[in-house]
């Protein structure tokens, strides 16, 4: 019988409920009150609460609530007016959701568990299936159907993040404006700087060591108090978690020392974007990497260029789900490290693909499209389903690029170049199969909506550039 992605197994659902009970137990002996829960919205955001043990308890027996506003609003709290899966028309029911044995974390400095959780769903027939707006529950999809084709992704995540000497007060009495960076001037990799500032960078470290969320390296950017993490490589539904408790919580770090972390796709024209870089593999059935041959050009399997090719060749039309917000589009321009186009190069950082060569453990693709600004979930959950879709089709990628890959811009099909403002990126999401099949029409449809809401919220909006261009001579 064929598995279907979007359900969870009866002993899937004992065994995670198994898992809960014996944590709680655990919490009880140890003399815990509490327990903190968190999940993730269309946008990455992290919703969540604290709820008492004997609360938690309850959660054992039935499906919990949690109001499905959360999937029914932008990153301001400001209620969408034309979703389709929530909203007024809808009363804004409870959503039930699941927790997840498996991401059970201490939070450093408070020692309270923390789990993530899923949204989920009854079907027709009354079964619980993963609701089709939750990120989380659409990445599980994603990894449950590329395993059923014997694929199991491993992934890293990279993040570059700019820190400031401000709060959340002086953010708002400033307008934003006159920020104070944590350090200043270009100092990129500077061991003058990461030792200037080493309790923050190994408190940092520490801090994420404790949660479960290691940092295989840190270091400065070029840019004024900006840095970049690399985080540890795990498997595909670990990984993104990881990317998701590493955004939230590092603004938490920072926060509790009176400084602010932005994770914003470019906050100022001055410098470069801030990337959310995503380096993929693929292990087979018989859990060894399949993107390896030593004999082969640039150390590339076929299944590793068909992979390449499927990115490539659906990038254009998912570029909404790794380039979400208006702000994201300001940083794919030519020039500024983030590519403008859906090329691939070995070891080419001017392209949206790098193929890295390594050895069988080592050889990868670098993902380089998707900004800091884009929900993990959703991020990975594209690289993979465009890369399982390509193998599936034996897609060929085009010419590998050679030297700047800025240059070949104009030479380049439409096809292939990177929507230029979210309102383009979303019709082409709406019209994507590979979207439709791989998400679902549900999501697909409340996604590009959210998008579409997005986009005018901006337009409707007078900004400072408008000021500054025309209140004067027009």
């Amino acid at each position: 019988m064929a598995i279907d992605p979007e359900r969870v197994t009866a002993e899937e659902w004992r065994v995670n409920a198994e898992a809960l009970g014996q944590a709680l137990a655990g919490w009880q002996q140890a003399g815990e009150r509490r327990v903190k829960l968190g999940l993730a919205d269309v946008d990455g955001v992290l919703r969540g609460k604290y709820i008492s043990l004997d609360k938690f308890a309850g959660t054992l027996d039935s499906d919990p609530g949690f109001c499905d506003c959360v999937l029914g609003w932008d990153v301001a709290d400001q209620l969408y007016d034309n979703a389709s899966l929530t909203g007024w028309h809808t009363g804004f029911p409870d959503a039930r959701f699941r927790l997840d044995a498996g991401s059970e974390r201490r939070i450093p400095g408070e020692g309270t568990p923390f789990l993530l959780g899923d949204f989920v769903v009854a079907d027709e027939a009354g079964e619980v299936v993963r609701h089709p707006a939750c990120p989380r529950g659409r990445l599980k999809s994603v990894l449950a159907r590329a395993a059923v084709l014997g694929f199991r992704p491993r992934l890293g995540f990279e993040y570059e993040f700019f820190v400031f000497r401000e709060t959340p007060d002086s953010l708002r009495a400033k307008g934003f404006r006159d920020l104070v960076p944590l350090t200043p001037g270009n100092f990129g990799y500077s061991v003058l700087r990461a030792s200037a500032e080493a309790d923050l960078f190994t408190a940092l470290m520490s801090y994420m060591d404790d949660f479960a969320v290691p940092i295989e390296g840190l270091h400065c950017e070029t840019g004024p108090g900006v840095w970049e993490a690399a985080l540890g490589v795990a498997d595909g539904l670990e990984a993104a978690d990881r990317a998701s408790l590493f955004k939230t919580f590092t603004k938490v770090f920072f926060q509790q020392r009176e400084l602010m972390a932005t994770f914003m796709a470019k906050w100022s024209m001055a410098y470069p974007g801030q990337s959310g870089h995503l380096h993929v593999s693929l292990l087979g059935p018989d859990g060894e990497p399949v993107f390896h041959d030593s004999l082969a050009a640039a150390g590339m399997t076929a299944t590793q260029r068909h992979f390449v090719g499927g990115v490539q060749n659906y990038m254009r039309e998912t570029t909404a789900l790794f380039a979400p917000t208006v702000n994201a589009y300001t940083r794919l321009v030519p020039g500024a490290w983030a590519p403008t186009a859906a090329t691939w190069g070995v070891e080419n950082r001017t392209c949206a693909l790098r193929v890295i060569p390594g050895g069988s453990r080592s050889q990868r693709l670098e993902f380089r499209a998707s900004g800091a600004d884009a929900n993990p979930y959703l991020a990975a959950a594209a690289v993979i389903a465009a890369g399982v879709q390509g193998i599936i089709d034996g897609l060929e990628p085009e010419a590998a690029v050679t030297g700047n890959a800025y240059e070949i811009q104009d030479r380049l099909p439409d096809t292939l170049k990177l929507p230029t403002h979210l309102r383009e990126a979303s019709a082409l999401l709406r019209g994507s199969r590979l979207a439709r099949d791989w998400f679902g029409d549900a999501f697909v449809d409340h996604f590009c909506a959210t998008r579409e809401w997005e986009a005018r919220e901006y337009e409707r909006h007078v900004n400072d550039w408008q000021l500054a261009r025309y209140f004067e001579i027009i």
